[in-house]
């Protein structure tokens, strides 16, 4: 007799449950088959030991598959922990920064300005030029409205910062709960499989002494 092919893997990635083949076997060595031919039963019975050997095979494949996943998860949320501590760097560094430009004295003489040499080498040309140099107004004008710019520009980049902070650690919250589900599966997979293997090992050894032939009873 052969046994019907197993089921496919549910929904969650999970083989059938072996419950309906172990019942089978247990009804083939129980009084109700102890007038049937022993032949006929050792064939079912081996049948259906072939068929719970192929749900643990499945229940092994389903595991590694699963703890593939689980080892790809891991990967990616360590990438992306390593890009937020990457961000959270730069955000503080940016911080600090803001806070010395918020610091700032209000009366512009009393501002700390990038130094003569700082501003030249950062500024776009048009703000240091030869006539510029020459005017100490236009200049200190140029000085304190690159230092405003500047202020702007820290304070669009920290925006930023938060916003990919924040989309970082969404990223990983989600990565992290299916890293838990994946993991939860891969529990109830390994003990399916040892659940199976105990069942086959209680079997096998009462099918095997089955006599091969009728026997009176």
């Amino acid at each position: 007799m052969q046994s019907a092919p197993f089921q496919s893997l549910d929904d969650n990635g999970l083989p059938p449950s072996p419950d309906e083949v172990v019942d089978k076997l247990r009804e083939l060595v129980s009084e109700t088959y102890l007038g049937h031919d022993t032949a006929a039963l050792h064939i079912r019975a081996m049948a259906l030991i072939g068929r719970l050997k192929a749900l643990n095979r499945a229940a092994n494949t389903a595991t590694r598959i699963r703890k593939e996943a689980t080892a790809a998860a891991r990967q990616d949320m360590d990438q992306s922990h390593l890009g937020l501590q990457n961000l959270l760097y730069e955000k503080r560094h940016l911080e600090r920064e803001i806070e010395k430009c918020r610091q700032f004295a209000s009366i512009y003489q009393d501002v700390p300005l990038y130094t003569l040499d700082e501003f030249k080498s950062l500024a776009p040309q048009e703000a240091h030029t030869e006539d510029v140099l020459s005017d100490e107004h236009q200049l200190m004008l140029n000085r304190l409205s690159f230092e405003l710019a500047e202020r702007q520009r820290l304070d669009l980049r920290k925006k930023e910062l938060v916003q990919q902070k924040d989309e970082l650690l969404k990223e990983s919250k989600s990565k992290l709960a299916t890293m838990d589900s994946v993991k939860t599966q891969i529990d109830v997979l390994m003990k399916t499989a040892s659940e199976i293997q105990k069942k086959v090992d209680e079997l096998v050894l009462p099918i095997s002494t089955l006599p091969t032939s009728n026997t009176p009873v």
